[in-house]
């Protein structure tokens, strides 16, 4: 992935974003098939193979940098805001497993691999909430730790019911449910309260405030998944669509930014958010076109992210260590998270 001997050293957990965009991406387009018809389902499945590749590679790269760099892993588990993104690893798995329902039709072996992702999802969450009860007063995780990459291991439990019905866990993937949607409003006051006291998160993570549609969107789906009645979907979507214009707002100071692999963080909250308006499409014809332009939007973004990394990856630019200077808080004198 780079021609330096320790860039393995800095592919962080974070990288897994990038196959669960490219996840939330091929559920969009399996969604968009009944209106654009087969060849949809056809790119819905290209790119479910693409991400599965890509979690293969990662999967194998982490074991590898655990085993050479094994200090590095456990300093960001102890990260007040990298060890947010071990849950991108568990939802990885959740929306793999996912996809393979959506596409191929419910097994024995994509049921076994929802398990897996469905308590590695539970068990990050339980990990993530305890670190806060094992903290003594000299490394509570403070205002700085509160990012909405605390909603990856805090409600990424919300992702259970996409496919937990159809394999025959309704009942777990409604209990898993019930807890992101339990703790969603708590991070989102947290977040807001941060804000408020303690300003924006640093520079360098701007693009993280795109995951604040995610929730929304995602219980969205997953209410529709579970027989929950249409109006909570649509009050979802709502939500979804404001946090995505409400996020706009930090786009030019986050583009001012050298691109990093925090930049993926926009791919699966564009996702979901489409596969949730095709969802709503089907039920109200007046929204197909917002759907569309939904869909088209988060592809076009997606592909610019494909295009930006393999160039970081040529250029070197990628996998190096973190620019300490730029996590600073703007304009609020606080120290980096």
């Amino acid at each position: 992935m780079s021609r330096r001997p320790n860039a393995l050293k800095y592919l962080a957990p974070n990288w897994f974003a990038i196959v669960m965009s490219l996840c939330g991406l091929a559920l969009a387009w399996a969604r968009a098939a009944p209106m654009l018809g087969e060849a949809a389902g056809a790119g819905a499945l290209a790119i479910a193979g693409v991400a599965a590749l890509a979690f293969a590679l990662l999967a194998l790269l982490s074991l590898v940098r655990w085993g050479r760099f094994a200090e590095t892993v456990t300093a960001d588990l102890r990260h007040p805001v990298r060890h947010a993104f071990f849950a991108t690893i568990p939802m990885s798995i959740l929306l793999l497993a996912t996809c393979g329902v959506a596409l191929l039709g419910a097994s024995g072996w994509l049921a076994a691999l929802w398990w897996v992702g469905s308590l590695g999802q539970f068990g990050v969450t339980l990990w993530a909430l305890a670190r806060w009860l094992h903290a003594d007063k000299e490394r509570q995780p403070g205002w700085n730790a509160l990012t909405p990459a605390l909603l990856m291991p805090v409600v990424g439990n919300v992702l259970a019911p996409l496919a937990g019905p159809a394999l025959g866990a309704g009942g777990w993937a409604a209990a898993q449910f019930g807890l992101g949607l339990l703790l969603w409003p708590v991070l989102l006051a947290l977040l807001i309260a941060r804000i408020a006291t303690h300003g924006l998160w640093p520079e360098r993570i701007l693009p993280t405030t795109f995951i604040t549609a995610a929730p929304p969107a995602v219980i969205g789906s997953s209410a529709l998944q579970l027989g929950v009645p249409d109006v909570l979907a649509w009050m979802c979507w709502g939500v979804a669509l404001f946090f995505l214009l409400w996020s706009l707002y930090v786009l030019r100071r986050m583009l001012a930014q050298p691109f990093s692999v925090a930049f993926w963080s926009l791919g699966f909250p564009l996702a979901a958010f489409a596969a949730l308006s095709l969802r709503l499409a089907a039920l109200q014809p007046w929204m197909q076109t917002p759907a569309m332009i939904a869909l088209a939007l988060a592809s076009l973004v997606i592909a610019l992210l494909v295009i930006a990394t393999f160039k970081g990856l040529r250029q070197g630019t990628l996998l190096e260590p973190e620019p300490v200077a730029m996590m600073a808080v703007a304009g609020s004198g606080q120290p980096p998270a």
